[in-house]
């Protein structure tokens, strides 16, 4: 579902709860959830064995994936990527950086968001945008939201080490001519950096009661 998203030199890799094997960690990984419950080390070690098929699907080696601050993923030398999880979906992306900058990618359920949180990750500019009514694949836009607002969070802190609050990014969704559940976003963000820029754009789809984002950043 994931590579819907994704531009040819982004390789890709996703599975679902129901097909996704624990998978085998390497020993440095599984150091970093020896003390976690059974169901944390289950969606640690499926999403770490869709981050090594998508490195094969790069011709790189597998490799341990480690975490650095804040969790952010350590990727082999010379290479970009992002991971995701939840209830039922994993995925994985992975671009050499001579190809990419940046890569975020989430998936999230789509269902609504508590009213509580809504507030507090929305901009009034946000709400205040309408969109077709969420039913069948048309979009849940609280949680969308959300999920967009991840994806750049995990673009930002890799090349800024630094956080950013769910208030500095504006997003703005567009659908696709002719369809209520696929098409692109835009994030203006309201803090700069000189290393990312001021405007991100990003895709996002809803499939199979998910819904998923992606931001690419690309090299030059």
């Amino acid at each position: 579902m994931i590579e819907r998203l994704l531009p040819p030199y982004v390789a890709s890799a996703d599975t679902h709860e129901t097909d996704a094997p624990a998978g085998t960690l390497y020993p440095e990984e599984e150091a970093l959830v020896a003390t976690s419950v059974p169901k944390r080390r289950h969606e640690f070690a499926a999403a770490r064995g869709c981050a090594r098929r998508a490195m094969a699907a790069l011709g790189i080696p597998p490799a341990p994936v480690l975490r650095g601050r804040r969790g952010m993923p350590l990727w082999p030398v010379g290479c970009v990527g992002s991971m995701t999880h939840c209830a039922g979906y994993r995925a994985a992306v992975l671009a050499r950086a001579s190809e990419a900058r940046g890569l975020g990618i989430d998936a999230e359920p789509n269902e609504p968001l508590p009213p509580d949180v809504w507030e507090v990750i929305s901009l009034p500019s946000e709400r205040a945008r309408t969109y077709p009514a969420a039913g069948g694949t048309t979009p849940h836009w609280d949680r969308l939201l959300f999920c967009a607002k991840e994806s750049v969070f995990k673009v930002w802190y890799p090349l800024t080490l630094t956080e950013l609050d769910f208030s500095e990014a504006d997003i703005t969704f567009h659908l696709d001519p002719g369809t209520t559940a696929e098409g692109s976003f835009t994030a203006e963000l309201l803090r700069t950096d000189p290393v990312v820029p001021t405007s991100l754009r990003g895709r996002w789809l809803v499939d199979g009661g998910f819904a998923v984002t992606a931001i690419v950043l690309p090299a030059v």
